[in-house]
């Protein structure tokens, strides 16, 4: 038993007693070699087979030990085996005391372990804090799963009471960009940290967890207002609507309806510089984000700006046919004259939209806008026939501006060419030519002639010629074939 007992100490002191030093020295070269493969230690602990083979050496060496102490006999007076067994039980504890310091080792390297863990990824933190955020989300995905693992699966450790300081540093440096000023580039960042608290327990971040909400909000307000009138809606109205529907109640949702105003007024005051255009599309833009604006932005505030784009879009059309753009004019100010129906400019858009008409085949008809008032004094008959297979709508621009249109002359032809044209149309005998009158005061005109009817196919043709008191005039509309279009004399 004595031989036994000291064999299992792992030291081979059983042997030693029998004095057997070749089954000695292998004992004490296998504790050492366990030491060796033990030390230092590691997280994971010893490897699975050490323990096995070195418990199954000890249990061996203790049968083997008991076997031989059985064989030989006394070796010395009686109470020796008696001291060695007593010896062999104090020495047990040994490797009972080699175990409980090897789990406090242990214990250290995975402290050690996690600490390094933690340092990994205040590291991730620290080399994506310079990049977009868009470019780093993954790696901050990365940190922020370690901190996590960290405090839910390490929680009495020392590195997860360390993850709170390490979180105040992430939080820094995610929302740099609003650290910098830039607003809109801050929003995601934020919107990422403000969804931190579904990762990470509130517990452990403390004020962290609310503290995006305000910049959030300041960097929603900044940036959307921001991007007014320069940026088109996404039909949510853009960070403004997102401001209003995430914090309805916080000081920066009630700077919206401010900022819109301002805007508004800012893009009314350029329609009177040299770019009405422009800050006539602005207010579109603006227009449409006030429209996707959740409360509490009141219905009046669209309404405004909703009269601002009205007055813009007239003040842009009659800017273009000031710089010469007659077709864009034509075309804002047809779209004005048509959406707006009850505005008392509607009239006055549609003689510049003619004028613009004409100006496009004859530029000279827009070299200065129509006149606005109607001139007095003697008026002169226009009598416009048509000799032609179609509708002919006539427009014209002088001291007057209108639009006519003259029924097809059902039994009328084409002519081969101009020259045709002008000896015969209107002039044979028998035939009755539908016609409309004109009653214009004297000056210069400018006409457009061009096809008035869903059928027709012929070109437009414009002209020009003066009124002048005591004379009538006339006019006959006729169709070239072969490319002439439209003919027209005065």
């Amino acid at each position: 038993m004595a031989v036994a007992l000291l064999n299992l100490c792992g030291l081979g002191l059983g042997y030693v007693l029998l004095r057997r030093w070749l089954p000695a020295l292998v004992c004490l070269a296998a504790t050492v070699a366990l030491a060796v493969v033990a030390l230092p230690a590691d997280p994971d602990g010893v490897p699975a087979w050490a323990l096995a083979g070195y418990g199954a050496l000890l249990l061996l060496a203790a049968l083997d030990g008991a076997r031989r102490g059985l064989r030989s006999g006394p070796t010395a007076p009686a109470v020796r085996p008696v001291l060695a067994a007593a010896l062999g039980l104090v020495l047990l504890a040994v490797p009972a005391g080699g175990a409980y310091a090897y789990d406090g080792l242990r214990d250290d390297a995975v402290e050690d372990m996690l600490l390094d863990r933690l340092d990994a990824a205040d590291a991730l933190v620290q080399g994506a804090s310079g990049q977009d955020f868009a470019r780093a989300r993954s790696t901050y995905l990365t940190a922020l799963g370690r901190y996590r693992d960290l405090t839910e699966n390490h929680p009495g450790s020392r590195a997860a009471h360390r993850v709170h300081d390490s979180l105040d540093a992430y939080y820094k440096a995610v929302s740099a960009p609003y650290g910098k000023a830039d607003r809109c580039a801050a929003v995601a960042p934020l919107e990422h940290l403000r969804d931190v608290p579904d990762t990470i327990d509130r517990e452990v971040l403390g004020d962290l967890a609310s503290w995006p909400d305000k910049p959030l909000a300041t960097s929603l307000l900044d940036c959307g207002t921001g991007k007014l009138g320069t940026a088109e809606s996404d039909g949510e109205g853009g960070e403004l609507g997102q401001l209003l529907r995430t914090f309805p109640d916080s000081a920066q949702a009630g700077r919206v309806e401010p900022a819109l105003r301002a805007a508004v007024d800012r893009r009314s005051a350029d329609l009177k510089g040299a770019e009405p255009c422009r800050a006539t599309e602005e207010l579109r833009r603006i227009d449409d984000t006030a429209k996707a604006l959740p409360a509490p932005v009141p219905g009046h505030l669209r309404g405004r700006v909703a009269g601002a784009v009205r007055d813009g879009t007239y003040a842009c059309g009659v800017d273009q046919f000031e710089d010469k753009e007659f077709a864009e004019a034509r075309k804002t100010l047809t779209d004005f004259a048509g959406t707006y129906t009850s505005d008392k400019r509607r009239a006055r858009a549609r003689q510049i939209a003619t004028a613009a008409e004409i100006a496009e085949l004859r530029p000279s008809a827009g070299d200065r806008l129509p006149p606005t008032g109607t001139p007095g004094g003697a008026r002169m008959e226009l009598v416009i026939s048509n000799d032609g297979p179609d509708p002919v709508e006539i427009l014209y621009t002088g001291p007057v501006t209108g639009r006519i249109t003259v029924g097809a002359c059902g039994s009328c032809s084409t002519y081969s060419s101009e020259a045709a044209g002008r000896g015969k149309a209107c002039k044979a005998s028998g035939r009755t030519y539908p016609k409309k009158t004109l009653r214009l005061p004297a000056g210069t005109y400018h006409f457009l002639h061009k096809p008035g009817g869903a059928s027709g196919t012929a070109r437009g043709r414009a002209a020009g010629g003066r009124i002048q008191p005591g004379y009538t005039y006339t006019q006959c509309s006729y169709v070239v074939t072969g490319g002439g279009g439209l003919g027209a004399d005065l």
